[in-house]
C-alpha cells in the first residue's frame, strides 16, 4: 500500500527549485479557516494556480502533499479549508461534517470562493489562470465552484460525488471540466454518472470530460485507504492515471506558455 511520502516522491523537486509550504490564515464571515499554501520561491512573476479542496478528514497531510506537488510542477497551489480552523474529523464524525456541507450547498459553496478569493490574493498568482480540484468531497466542491460561474479555467474531480441540479444551474458553468471517477465506486454508480452527463448535455457550451478507471473505488487516490467492504480503497494504478490526467489537464487549459515567467 502506497503512503503519502510515496505519492510525493513521484513529482520530485525539480533541480534549483525552493518549494515551500505554509500555513495560510483567512476567514469566512468570521468563521476562522486555516489553509496550506505552496509554491517555488524562486520562480518569479505571475504563474498558473490551483486551488485544492480536501476529502471529507479536511485539510491534512494527503493534501498538503497534492499541493506541494503542485508546487514542483511551477503552480501556485493553496488547500482550501471548507471546515473550519481545527476541524478535522475522523471516523463516523468525517461523514456527519461532510454531511452537514452536503446539506447545505450555499455555504459549500461561499467556504470554496473564499478559499478562491485568498488564493487570488497572492501576488503570484495570475487571475487569468486558476483550476480548482479536489478529492472525494473535495471533488465534489470543485464542481459546485465550478457552478456558481466563478472566473476558472478549469475543475478536476477526482472520485468526487456528482451532484445534479434540478433546476439546472450548469448554465452558469464557465470552466472545462474534467471528471476522474471509479468505475468500481458504489458511491457514484452509474445512474449518478448519467444523471451528471445528462445534465452537462443540456448545457452545449460546458466543456467536460469524464473518465472511468476500471476496479476503482471510492477514494482511489487517496494512499492509506483500504476499506473494500464500504466501497472505499487506493489503486495505484488509477492514481497514477487520474495524477497524468490532470497534468495534461492543466497544460492544456493554461496554455502552452504556462509556465512562462
Amino acid at each position: 500500500m502506497a503512503t503519502i511520502q510515496d505519492i510525493l516522491n513521484t513529482v520530485p523537486e525539480p533541480v534549483g527549485a525552493d518549494v515551500r509550504t505554509g500555513i495560510v490564515e483567512y476567514d469566512h464571515d468570521g468563521t476562522p479557516l486555516e489553509g496550506i499554501l505552496a509554491k517555488d520561491a524562486n520562480l518569479t512573476g505571475r504563474r498558473p494556480a490551483v486551488l485544492v479542496v480536501h476529502d471529507w478528514h479536511g485539510v491534512n497531510e494527503h493534501v498538503e502533499a497534492r499541493v506541494t506537488m503542485l508546487a514542483r510542477l511551477g503552480y501556485v497551489a493553496f488547500a482550501a479549508d471548507i471546515y473550519g480552523k481545527g476541524v478535522r474529523p475522523t471516523g463516523a464524525e468525517a461523514g456527519e461534517v461532510a454531511g452537514s456541507f452536503y446539506q447545505d450547498l450555499g455555504l459549500l459553496r461561499a467556504r470554496a470562493l473564499a478559499g478562491l478569493d485568498r488564493l487570488l490574493e497572492d501576488p503570484q498568482v495570475d487571475p487569468s489562470r486558476v483550476v480548482v480540484m479536489g478529492y472525494c468531497f473535495g471533488g465534489s466542491t470543485a464542481l459546485e465552484l465550478a457552478r456558481t460561474g466563478a472566473d476558472l479555467v478549469g475543475a478536476v474531480s477526482f472520485h468526487g460525488g456528482l451532484i445534479t441540479h434540478d433546476p439546472s444551474d450548469a448554465g452558469d458553468i464557465r470552466a472545462k471540466l474534467l471528471v476522474l471517477t471509479g468505475a468500481a465506486d458504489p458511491m457514484v454508480g452509474d445512474d449518478k454518472v448519467h444523471a451528471w452527463q445528462d445534465e452537462m448535455r443540456a448545457a452545449p457550451h460546458v466543456d467536460w470530460q469524464l473518465v472511468s478507471y476500471a476496479n476503482a473505488m471510492h477514494a482511489f487516490a487517496v494512499p492509506g485507504t483500504d476499506a473494500p467492504d464500504h466501497g472505499a480503497q487506493y489503486q495505484a494504478l488509477a492514481d497514477h492515471r487520474s495524477w497524468r490526467a490532470l497534468e495534461d489537464f492543466l497544460t492544456e487549459v493554461f496554455g502552452p506558455e504556462q509556465l512562462a515567467a
